[in-house]
């Protein structure tokens, strides 16, 4: 069924006339016919009355026929919308964690492009104390952060979810097998981390400390993807986002440790500043990230 027939049966039936509806469409009249003909064999029903030149609509031509409309609607929303998106432009200045940036956004930029090909967009990446900063001093137009809840009288916000954060290994490290585990246990092997800035590496060394414990990464690094390279061939305990691990795990090829006296749970957010001026591009963003 095209899009193509249905306008011509929408258009004889509005006319009451084939040869009207030709004229109107610049068709042929046995083109209009053959039209309907077909599309009355597709439905197996007959679509209109024909009394020498007089036709209407049978009972269920007319039934059909608020279908019609209803989906020549529909498509001609769909058409605006597309072109909307595709004159929307502009600059967007984006303020996002590391393992937001290493994980998640790739895929998301990539389907934002797709349908806003003329938006820019520049990407800066830090602690998300330094990005909302950043936007208080209007040098950002959005902050995508994992962190505790954060809130403030002049922010917006427009995502709140909570993320899970996890210790992580090869599927062939000791504490695999280990039925039941602390965080002490985790605390004495060889560790890659992320710096003690990143907000739930702070709440992993302020809980270590609470416990009389401390954290001794052997390597800080803040390159999530770097981490996860070394945990795919290497023997060492990461503590990251379950986002960027998760497709992993789920092939096998990483492990989720948990301890039974240590969890933390962190809030993925999206804010801007309650001063900032929501930009069709901006809106636009937020739509898909949301």
């Amino acid at each position: 069924m095209e899009l193509r027939t249905l306008r011509t049966f929408q258009r004889v039936a509005q006319l009451k006339s084939f040869s009207k509806a030709a004229a109107a469409l610049g068709y042929t009249q046995a083109a209009v016919t053959i039209q309907i003909q077909q599309l009355e064999k597709e439905l197996h029903t007959r679509l209109f009355d024909r009394f020498g030149k007089t036709i209407s609509l049978t009972q269920q031509g007319t039934i059909f026929y608020d279908y019609a409309c209803r989906i020549l609607d529909e498509s001609e929303k769909a058409k605006l919308a597309l072109q909307e998106a595709q004159e929307l432009e502009g600059h967007l200045r984006i303020g996002m964690t590391e393992s937001l940036c290493a994980s998640s956004f790739p895929k998301l930029l990539h389907a934002f492009h797709t349908t806003y090909p003329h938006i820019s967009i520049s990407v800066e990446t830090s602690s998300p104390e330094i990005l909302l900063d950043m936007m208080n001093h209007n040098e950002l137009d959005i902050v995508y952060f994992i962190d505790r809840r954060q809130y403030h009288p002049d922010w917006i916000r427009v995502v709140d979810e909570p993320e899970e954060i996890v210790f992580v290994c090869h599927p062939s490290h000791a504490l695999t097998k280990r039925k039941s585990l602390i965080l002490k246990d985790l605390l004495q092997e060889e560790l890659i981390l992320t710096e003690s800035a990143a907000s739930y590496r702070y709440e992993l060394d302020q809980y270590a400390l609470s416990i009389k414990q401390q954290v001794h990464p052997y390597l800080e690094i803040g390159n999530t993807e770097f981490i996860i390279r070394e945990l795919l061939s290497e023997c060492e305990i990461s503590f990251l986002p379950a986002f960027c691990v998760q497709p992993y795990v789920d092939q096998g090829r990483l492990s989720i440790l948990r301890p039974r006296d240590f969890q933390l749970r962190v809030y993925r957010q999206i804010v801007y500043h309650k001063s900032k001026w929501l930009t069709p591009h901006m809106n636009a963003f937020l739509s898909f990230a949301s």
